[in-house]
């Protein structure tokens, strides 16, 4: 980066004016820019001077920035360059004019149903664009889910993205990076994440646009973990009588503890919720938020690819907190309970127990009622029988 001799405008390359930063986080900071070369407002990403002689988190950078920029859809911030400058890792892309939806929900919870619903609808269609494209964004939170003004979601930090072809059934983690309070059962245990895992991660925000509660909370992270891993999560109607039951039924599908129980991809997600109420469209708000959910029922629907299934777990440790997000093991972890859900069913009776029926005590006596009756007559047929058979 230079700054020039007349006045304080900082450059980078020779052609991005750095204006004023607008965010932070523990890799990078985000500034707003201008493109001369093509005379438009920008968002540039700067890997902080600290960490730019880090290898891991070098590479970090570069995997956010080809992640994000193999992927081109509406509801996705759309990266247009990346460089370096003066040993300094930057990346260039789509300036939203908006907040984060983590803003919107500090300022409004509980939220209305219909309207947290195209929220999520959104963000489920735009991440299962991703999954078709063989990518796992791994990081779901309201903080890296812009809304613009015209209420239109846009994903953006695919800092830890992977690539479904690079990720083996095998794989077994003691560093996890992540959110703890959003991350799925399977990466709080050290497993591969699959695409339910950004399904769960989506499946948290709903609950917290729909409550204003998150379903686990905890100071401390390695209980955050164990809690994702073991506690079932309650129903969102404990906070919210307004949800639909149908509606708190799906949230507890998608919070399953077994990836294979949830929806498997987004776009399943984001289809359930936007034909939830499909014979009510007309009380969805109009605008972008009704096109959303017009172009999501119009998308083809994607592969379903299998779940690995993880093998016996070795020895993980429990979490403590490091720097942006991620967090290291220090002690055993075990591998989440399996809770078997059916394929097509919304609960398990494992996990949410059912009252019994009651007894029929009417239906028991005239049943035996009617057993004494047909063994007393046959005593009387074989009477029958032998007079006959005397007879003739």
């Amino acid at each position: 980066m230079a700054q020039t001799a007349h006045d304080s405008t900082i450059w980078l390359n020779n052609r991005y004016q750095l204006q004023q930063a607008i965010g932070a986080g523990g890799m990078a900071i985000v500034y707003k820019g201008f493109d001369t070369l093509l005379e438009r407002i920008v968002a540039i990403k700067i890997l902080k001077l600290e960490l730019s002689k880090d290898i891991n988190f070098v590479e970090q950078f570069r995997t956010e920035a080809k992640s994000a920029a193999n992927l081109s859809h509406k509801n996705i911030v759309t990266i247009y360059d990346f460089g370096i400058d003066q040993d300094r890792l930057f990346m260039v892309m789509e300036y939203v004019h908006g907040t984060t939806l983590k803003s919107i929900i500090k300022q409004q919870s509980p939220m209305p149903i219909l309207q947290a619903l195209p929220f999520i609808i959104q963000a489920a269609s735009s991440i299962g664009y991703a999954h078709r494209a063989g990518i796992i964004h791994c990081d779901l939170k309201p903080q890296n889910i812009l809304v613009t003004e015209a209420g239109r979601v846009k994903i953006t930090d695919f800092g830890i993205a992977r690539a479904l072809s690079t990720i083996s059934p095998d794989e077994r983690h003691q560093v996890v990076w992540g959110s703890p309070q959003y991350f799925s059962p399977e990466q709080a245990a050290g497993y591969p994440p699959t695409m339910a895992s950004d399904v769960y991660a989506l499946g948290v925000i709903l609950f917290e646009l729909l409550t204003g509660k998150l379903p686990f909370t905890s100071t401390d992270s390695s209980e955050l973990a164990r809690l994702h891993r073991e506690e079932l999560p309650p129903h969102p109607r404990i906070y919210n009588t307004a949800i639909p039951i149908e509606l708190d039924q799906i949230v507890l599908k998608v919070l399953s503890k077994e990836p294979s129980a949830r929806y498997r991809t987004a776009d399943q997600l984001a289809r359930i919720l936007s034909t939830l109420f499909d014979h009510e469209t007309a009380l969805f708000p109009s605008g972008a938020h009704s096109d959303e959910l017009k172009s999501i029922r119009s998308t083809p629907p994607s592969p379903v690819l299998p779940t690995p299934k993880p093998d016996s777990p070795g020895p993980l440790h429990s979490v403590s907190h490091q720097s942006s997000g991620s967090y290291q093991t220090n002690s055993q972890i075990q591998a989440p309970k399996r809770i078997v859900l059916p394929s097509e069913g919304l609960l398990s009776s494992d996990a949410y127990e059912l009252p019994s029926p009651p007894i029929d005590w009417l239906t028991i006596v005239l049943g035996l009622f009617a057993l004494l009756l047909t063994g007393g007559l046959i005593p009387f047929w074989l009477f029958i029988w032998l007079r006959i058979k005397t007879i003739f």
